[in-house]
């Protein structure tokens, strides 16, 4: 399907416009969040190693506090003494090294909770009091993996996150440290010491950062292996599980790992470094919304450009290309339509750029093709009017010598009868003749031709019969005068001449392939194909003019005519639609005495009649001739076949 000039130049706009510059505005957004992505990422990773560094300096601070408890003389000397209770110390007695220790673990600001298993016995000795907290009993501590995982350290401390052991440490949100107390003489298990850190310093810490991350939303978690939250700098999960917001729980052994996911259902870069405490995860969340807020608001401000930029594209598009292919589309219509030889139009002229000087170069050039296809149309209109006059001019005389030289022989011969009928019949005929129409109906003609038939008949009266078969149907169609009657006059000058028998002329007309075919038949002594070939009498011209219709010599033309037993005469195609060569031929005379004494006049009206038809309606019509010697001759007239009634729609036929 043939694309028009509109359709290519929104194709190429959409395709070469609009197509690349969104794909480069996808590009280019995926390029540059990657590229935020990396950034945002790399800086959530250095905000977590400091928060880790912090947050591990705590819990080592913590440590050492317990480290110079447990090594202390008060805490020894307490776990020395079977169901001793630290109410029982003598604080007064105690030097100021053992006091600066006991008021360090015990009035140290992160303490909220501390108490001492004894190794034997079982007992518990408190140094803090915690309301509505009970202590398990060392006999079902004992039971439990975290006692073999706090031996297993030998001395080293164990911490406990929030949520972790209920039982042991409670329901409130601290972080507990659990260690063996060793005897520092004999190195041997004395006791297990528990002691409970408030939050407010990881509070702190973790309210700094969260604000300096304020501006993206940040949150921070403290997780366990298992994934549960023992800290959450929003206080909103402590004690959830983190797969309850991510499918992808975040591990890591080394270093830190950052990785875009959902999070609670929101898409989120989620960041996570590796605490050595207790193989717990330092996570921090951020919201990828927060993060894209500065590549959003690039984002919308470059739409916004290229969509003004697109707009005024668009009216561009629709106001001058649009008028531009408009104007073309309408003279490319035009010049079809003048193609097609509408010269009558004219293409609407507006403006005054290049466009108006073509719409009206090319309706001046439409005007001058009309003006000079007129004049041509004319001089051809004269041309023809001219050539038909002179050949019906050369029909009259030549029919008139003929019929005065047997009106003659008639008045010689004393017969005033035949002399009076034949004058009447003549009259007859030159009223038809001289009339000035060139169409006329085929009743007329046929009128005509029966006239000069009777004419005929009283100078031959034995030579020859005639027969006239018309359908009443076809007798108002309309032919041209005169063409007839040169036809039958040829078969009696020369079909009859030497007859012995006596002629029969056989007229007939009927309808074949939309078309009116006349038809001249006798019974006359035909003719042999030397004679046929007489009837190329335009061969020379056709040579001499560069015609493809020309076919050799006369001889061999005559040849080919006797053995297809036809001659096409000024028609391309036969009565039943069949190809006809554009030849014109005449029948010449049959008889040769006849043929050597006026070859000038011989086949004059076969001629003539045939020129008629070909100048009135064209190559496609003319006169077939099929003969044989001794048989008789066929002579077939084809014509344009209009409705009765209407001779002015036999002209359309012409060219």
């Amino acid at each position: 399907m043939r694309m028009t000039l509109r359709a290519k130049l929104f194709t190429a706009f959409f395709t070469l416009i609009l197509l690349p510059l969104f794909l480069f505005g996808i590009a280019a957004y995926s390029f540059l969040s990657d590229i935020l992505q990396e950034k945002y990422t790399r800086q959530a990773e250095i905000t977590l190693r400091a928060l880790y560094q912090s947050v591990d300096f705590i819990f080592q601070e913590m440590n050492k506090v317990t480290d110079s408890t447990i090594a202390s003389n008060a805490i020894q000397e307490v776990l020395r003494k079977p169901g001793a209770n630290v109410t029982d110390i003598d604080y007064l007695k105690l030097n100021e090294v053992q006091r600066n220790f006991r008021d360090l673990l015990v009035n140290h600001p992160s303490v909220s909770y501390a108490f001492v298993y004894t190794m034997e016995g079982g007992t518990i000795i408190p140094f803090y009091q915690k309301d509505r907290f009970v202590a398990l009993p060392f006999d079902v501590f004992k039971k439990e993996t975290l006692y073999s995982e706090v031996l297993a350290r030998d001395g080293k401390p164990k911490w406990v996150g929030p949520f972790e052991y209920p039982q042991l440490t409670g329901t409130d949100p601290v972080f507990t440290q659990v260690r063996v107390v060793k005897d520092i003489i004999t190195l041997s298990d004395k006791g297990v010491l528990v002691v409970q850190m408030k939050n407010s310093a990881l509070e702190d810490l973790f309210r700094y950062f969260t604000y300096k991350q304020e501006t993206y939303q940040t949150r921070f978690f403290i997780v366990n292996r298992t994934g549960l939250i023992l800290f959450d700098s929003s206080f909103q999960s402590e004690g959830l599980f983190l797969r309850e917001y991510t499918k992808d729980l975040p591990e890591v052994k080394t270093g830190t790992q950052s990785k875009r996911q959902m999070f609670q259902d929101v898409d989120s870069i989620v960041s996570s470094i590796r605490l050595d405490n207790e193989g717990w995860q330092l996570v921090s969340v951020t919201p990828w919304s927060s993060l894209s807020k500065e590549i959003n608001l690039y984002t919308k401000w470059v739409g916004l450009i290229i969509v003004a930029c697109l707009l005024s594209a668009f009216v561009f598009l629709l106001f001058f290309v649009n008028r531009i292919t408009r104007t073309i589309s309408r003279i490319s219509r035009t010049m079809r339509r003048v193609e097609d030889g509408e010269l009558d139009v004219r293409v609407r002229e507006s403006g005054s750029d290049e466009l108006n000087l073509l719409a009206r170069s090319l309706n001046s050039m439409i005007a001058r093709i009309q003006e000079l296809l007129g004049s041509v149309k004319k001089e051809q209109e004269q041309k023809t009017q001219a050539e038909m006059r002179v050949l019906e001019a050369q029909i009259k005389p030549h029919f008139l010598f003929n019929t005065l030289e047997s009106i003659n022989v008639l008045a010689v011969q004393n017969e005033g009868r035949k002399v009076s009928q034949m004058v009447l019949r003549l009259a007859s005929i030159l009223r038809i003749s001289i009339h000035g129409n060139s169409i006329i109906p085929l009743r007329q003609e046929i009128e005509h031709l029966r006239s000069y038939l009777e004419i005929q008949r009283f100078r031959f009266e034995d030579l020859f019969d005639y027969e006239i078969e018309v359908p009443e149907e076809l007798l108002d169609c309309p032919v041209q005068k005169l063409t007839l009657q040169p036809l039958v006059e040829n078969c009696i000058q020369h079909g009859f001449d030497g007859l012995a028998r006596k002629g029969l002329i056989r007229v007939t007309a009927e309808r074949a392939g939309g078309r009116l075919v006349l038809t001249v038949e006798d019974n006359g002594i035909g003719m042999t194909p030397g004679q046929l070939a007489a009837f190329h009498y335009l061969d020379s011209e056709e040579r001499a003019a560069g015609s493809a219709g020309a076919r050799g010599t006369p001889e061999e033309s005559g040849r080919r005519a006797s053995e297809a037993g036809l001659t096409l005469t000024g028609a391309e195609q036969s009565p039943n639609g069949a190809g006809w060569p554009a030849r014109r031929n005449g029948r010449e005379g049959g008889a040769a005495g006849s043929a050597g004494n006026e070859p000038e006049r011989r086949g004059l009206g076969l001629r003539s009649v045939a020129d008629r038809i070909r100048i009135q309606f064209g190559s496609r019509y003319g006169l077939f001739i099929c003969s044989e010697a001794g048989v008789g001759t066929v002579i077939k007239c084809v014509l344009p076949l209009a409705e009765p009634g209407d001779p002015n729609e036999i002209e359309s036929h012409a060219g």
